[in-house]
């Protein structure tokens, strides 16, 4: 069952990254264009499953699901901003911090607890982006601060979707997101539309497409063996988004960037590891 759930695992990781080289590809469109095709391509995928298992797509949690979907449009928006302010692997890594935010968002309002080795990681994963910036004045500012609220909001997507709990089914929450953001993009690329031509329609469609795949994969990973073993190969994301920035895109590296990202993934896998742990510390 591991090697099955590494499988699907490293098939999710590399779903994501051609993801993140198709909203980099796509400069000519605008991030609002890039967001409504991204929901529309997932929408071919979440609207039949729903129909053809006869589940609702109202959901139970109507509020909960609306506010997880706004939350989720904002991460998505600053995150395929900040791509195109940063090296991708940059981009990637910060928004990942998400789950530090989400752990201390939900130490403050849900009152969970939060294990001293934990802060530790945070420090560590804090520290990388520090070094992303401190030391490397290639980094865009602007793009680093995009990744970084992009990082909040999407901590705010998990405290939200551990709040609906099972109360509606997770392609529910994904149905409600999907649709919420192709309305958002609409809307805002109305005034700067551009019209795609030949091969763009392919790369504007293949964002849902894999971005559908990313998440069905991970989801299959998460439920075939034990998060703590599988959900750390969830950062093999980074390692293919930086190798396709490499040869497609020619981004560069510093040696400072590498210390960087090293950081941040060290600080998040245990952190992972960590919390996974039964014994509090």
């Amino acid at each position: 069952m591991l090697k099955k759930a590494i499988q699907y695992m490293i098939i999710s990781a590399f779903a994501f990254a051609l993801l993140n080289a198709f909203v980099k590809n796509l400069n000519q469109f605008s991030v609002y264009q890039i967001v409504f095709f991204r929901s529309i391509g997932s929408l071919l995928f979440t609207i039949p499953y729903l129909l053809r298992n006869k589940i609702s797509m109202l959901g139970n949690k109507k509020g909960l699901l609306v506010l997880r979907s706004v939350f989720g449009v904002i991460s998505m928006i600053l995150f395929f901003l900040s791509i195109k302010f940063l090296p991708m692997g940059s981009a990637v890594s910060i928004r990942y911090t998400a789950p530090i935010f989400a752990t201390v968002l939900a130490f403050f309002l849900l009152k969970e607890n939060i294990k001293i080795l934990q802060w530790v990681c945070f420090l560590i994963a804090f520290l990388g982006v520090a070094f992303l910036k401190g030391f490397d004045a290639e980094v865009s500012t602007i793009g680093l601060m995009y990744a970084i609220i992009s990082a909040i909001f999407s901590g705010l997507v998990f405290i939200t979707i551990r709040k609906i709990n099972t109360n509606d089914h997770p392609m529910v929450v994904v149905n409600y997101f999907m649709i919420i953001a192709a309305i958002v993009g609409g809307v805002l690329s109305i005034n700067t539309w551009v019209q795609p031509k030949g091969t763009e329609w392919l790369f504007l469609l293949g964002l849902g497409v894999f971005g559908y795949f990313g998440q069905y994969y991970m989801t299959k990973a998460l439920q075939t063996s034990e998060t703590n073993l599988v959900a750390p190969l969830k950062y093999i994301e980074v390692i293919f988004t930086m190798l396709i920035g490499l040869a497609y895109f020619k981004e560069a590296y510093t040696f400072w960037s590498l210390i960087g990202i090293g950081l941040i993934i060290t600080g998040l896998v245990f952190n992972i590891i960590v919390k996974q742990s039964k014994r509090a510390i």
